[in-house]
């Protein structure tokens, strides 16, 4: 199965998870999902699949959230669910879909969780910084 990333470009945390992907000798799915959002069925999947709530793959940093009133406990998970589809930039990002698994990718070494260890090399950020340590 090749991965599915559903990804932003602008956002560099999205990025260096696609990078990383490519380097471990993998040609992902790219979903630029503020262009092609996910159904609500499929993100009620990726949700469940990633083992985390609503609440925790909101963005919720800048707009819409806080003009929304997000963060009041009164909105249901199927409200929210609502709110992203209609709002695709809610959504938090990347997420990554493996053989092994779903993972919202935020840091990106989350990825490693969802790799094969012979898939995993070392990887250097854009920023310089080590993400991938060598073997051995």
């Amino acid at each position: 199965m090749n991965p599915i990333i559903y990804h932003n470009p602008k956002c560099g945390t999205s990025r260096n998870t696609l990078a990383m992907l490519k380097q471990a000798g993998m040609e992902p799915e790219v979903i630029e999902y503020l262009k092609t959002p996910p159904s609500r069925e499929t993100l009620e999947k990726l949700i469940r699949d990633s083992g985390l709530t609503v609440r925790e793959i909101l963005r919720k940093k800048g707009a819409p959230y806080e003009e929304l009133g997000l963060d009041d406990k009164k909105w249901t998970d199927a409200q929210l669910i609502d709110f992203i589809t209609e709002h695709p930039i809610l959504m938090n990002r990347p997420f990554v879909v493996t053989a092994k698994g779903t993972r919202l990718c935020r840091p990106s070494d989350v990825l490693l969780e969802i790799l094969d260890e012979e898939q995993i090399g070392t990887f250097i950020r854009k920023d310089s910084e080590v993400a991938i340590p060598a073997k051995g």
